[in-house]
């Protein structure tokens, strides 16, 4: 019987680091070169500011890091995805143009719900500044 500790799946701490490695590799390399990644990432911070400012819950602080996290998640994929299809054609392809449009769907629906959450937690608190 394979425990999945045994063998090749062995835990290997110097594979692990290396993983990480690779991932931080990823993630600097988008933020270097995707404009969207680094419009995310700007809002992000200024969200961050703003949940300091208007003192969230932590119920509020939840919300507001999935979204922040989960955005950021799907624009790596969505940039991974649109690398992948442009490795594999340069050439104008129905498919590849269906892949990388539905990738930018799913970032779209993400941007279109962290807004709709940003709004829910955030306008309550502003309008205090005003009233």
């Amino acid at each position: 019987m394979n425990s999945g500790l045994q063998g090749n799946n062995r835990f290997r701490p110097a594979r692990m680091i290396k993983s990480f490695g690779y991932a931080f590799s990823g993630i600097a390399g988008a933020v270097r070169k995707e404009g969207n990644i680094q419009i995310h990432i700007s809002i992000s911070i200024i969200v961050v500011i703003l949940s300091i400012a208007t003192s969230i819950s932590r119920m509020e602080w939840l919300f507001v890091l999935m979204a922040i996290g989960g955005m950021l998640s799907l624009e790596l994929v969505n940039t991974a995805i649109e690398r992948t299809v442009d490795l594999v054609t340069k050439d104008f392809h129905p498919l590849a143009k269906q892949a990388k449009d539905i990738a930018a769907g799913a970032v779209l629906i993400y941007a279109v719900l962290s807004v709709l959450i940003g709004l829910i937690i955030f306008i309550p608190k502003v309008m205090k500044w005003f009233i």
